[in-house]
This record gives structure tokens, sequence and C-alpha cells, in this order.
């Protein structure tokens, strides 16, 4: 009997071998390539193929790294499949060049004309697992990856077994806007060099971690410099700005939301406040919300147990197949 997550053999790809990539820091490697939704995603995969999937989404213009190694080597390592990929306009995925420069003004004023919409970043999620192979899999996005995940659960509900959404909210009219320290962050420009953009991005940082967890500025800017360095495209993150700006609100599709559902924020958080957190999770039948004090919008190492446990205990409840 197929299981749960299998989807047709003849989507499956072989793995190419790592090739080089031109970015701000000189070559470096890239990982690898598939076809989705009419674009190149980069992606990376830790652990056995026949492990139940888990699909990894990330944020407002980050890039596969911000979802740290080790913590993809701990779900690795608790049984699941593990799939990370840089979103369109992030990383070493397509740039949707041709869409030009996002007018950030007149989306702030309210009369946002986004390149593209978040189904269509749900839409290329779910076009990832098609590439790959899988029919469905445990979601979890962060962030504007919450978001996606929870447009992948509502429009793709045949490609969701469970949904994590973390330190993100219910989009448009049904959110509350971030606190000032949040929008500072999203609407301070960057300076025009390699190192203020560096020392620009650890300060983003220390502006969005929550009171109870130490700042380690080293550990910090070496992780910046590793992301500049991989790709710099401040043009991609505002457009993907938009496309959150345009958004319409998602409480009364959540309601429809079927499948085992799992809510993680930070009462700490600045960007994305925990009022969100708490509306998506009272939106879906079911779901359980899961705070940390003194978070704020990040994942320190202190909560990841805590995390790692309740994602399995989620997807304990995802065993039988969602009706295609």
């Amino acid at each position: 009997m197929a299981k749960p997550w299998e989807g047709p053999l003849d989507l499956q790809i072989s793995r190419p071998a790592l090739r080089p990539h031109s970015g701000p820091g000189g070559t470096i490697l890239g990982m690898p390539q598939l076809k989705a939704n009419g674009i190149e995603i980069e992606y990376e995969t830790f652990g056995d193929p026949e492990s139940a999937p888990l699909l990894l989404i990330g944020g407002l213009g980050s890039q596969l790294l911000s979802w740290d190694e080790e913590f993809c080597e701990q779900l690795r390592d608790r049984g699941f499949y593990v799939i990370r990929y840089d979103n369109r306009d992030a990383g070493l995925s397509t740039k949707m060049e041709a869409a030009g420069e996002p007018d950030l003004l007149a989306a702030f004023a309210g009369n946002a004309k986004p390149a593209y919409h978040l189904d269509d970043l749900a839409a290329d999620a779910a076009g990832v697992l098609s590439a790959l192979g899988i029919g469905a899999a445990h979601i979890v996005g962060v962030s504007m990856g919450g978001f996606i995940a929870q447009l992948v659960a509502i429009n793709h509900p045949e490609r969701v077994l469970s949904l994590t959404s973390i330190m993100s909210g219910p989009g448009g009219e049904d959110g509350v806007p971030p606190q000032p320290e949040g929008a500072d962050v999203l609407t301070r420009i960057p300076p025009p060099t390699r190192e203020g953009r560096i020392e620009h991005g650890v300060w983003i940082r220390k502006s969005l971690k929550g009171s109870g967890d130490p700042f380690d500025e080293a550990i910090e800017t070496r992780q910046v410099v590793r992301a500049y360095d991989r790709s710099y495209y401040p043009v991609g993150t505002g457009r993907q700005l938009v496309a959150i700006l345009a958004a319409e609100g998602r409480v009364e599709k959540l309601s429809r939301v079927k499948v085992p559902t799992l809510v993680i924020h930070g009462t700490d958080d600045v960007l994305v406040p925990v009022e969100n957190g708490r509306t998506v999770a009272n939106a879906i039948p079911g779901a359980r919300l899961l705070e940390f004090e003194h978070m704020g919008h990040n994942l320190p190492e202190r909560v990841w147990p805590e995390v790692f446990d309740a994602i399995e205990e989620l997807t304990r409840q995802a065993s039988v197949p969602q009706p295609q």
C-alpha cells in the first residue's frame, strides 16, 4: 500500500551535483534545483526519502539558510525527510526581474500592485512537492512562510498532511500590524556598502529577538555574511513585501482547514505580534497554540526541543491520507 505522502513515480527526480554560482562574495557552490510552477527553485533535503516528508517554508527575504542546518538535522533524526528551499525572488531561486522595482510607497499607502500574490508562492510550494514526487507532506512555515503554508492548506489541501504556522498571522485586515520597532525593520533603508548592509542585517536580527534570549553578535554576523555572500537581493524582498501587503485576510478560509494544525508564537514578537498567532489558532478547528514567553520574531535553540516534540505529536495525528 502506498504511503500517504507518496506521489506518482514518474515525478521523482535525481539530485544533481552542486553547481557554481556567482554571488556578492564571489563564486560559491549552489544546491540542487528543480522546476516548479514555471520557475526554478533551489532546494536541499535531509534524511531518507522514504521517511515522512516535511517541507520548510521561509519568511520574507530569507533564504533556505534561515532554517538552521542543525534544526533540519534534528528533525531528520526524528524520522522526517526534511526539505528546505528558496522562495521565488530569494536566494538562488528564480528572480522575477521582469516585474521591475516594487512600489513600496504605494503598497504601504494601501494601493499595492504586486508582481505576484502569496497564492503564487503557495503554488510554488505545492510544485516543489510535485517535482520531488511527493503527494502530500507536513508543511511548516515561518513568518511569511506561515502565510504561504496556510495558503497551501487552503488552496492545495490534498498536498497537506499537517500544518505548522510559526510566528505568522491571518493576513490583511484580519491581522494586527507590527509594533513600531517591527515597522522600523520593514521600512529602514540599508546602507549602500557591503559592510553597511551586513551591519543592517545584524541590527534586524537584534531588533527582532525576544527579551528572553542573549544576542551573540559574532554568530549572528557570520550568519548574515553567509546569506549576503550567497545572494543579496533586496528588490526581491520588496516584491515579496508588496505581495504580503496586497493579501486579503484569511480567517474565514482558515476555518475550513481540516488537517491537524499547530500554531507557534512568541510573546515578544514586535514584527508579527502574538495576537496574530492567537487569531490563526482560533480560526482553525482543533488547532493547538504553543506560546513561548519572551520569544521574539525568531526561533531560539532553547525552544527547539519543545517545538520538535509538538511537531512530532502533530504528525502522529495525520496518519490518515487526505482525500485527493
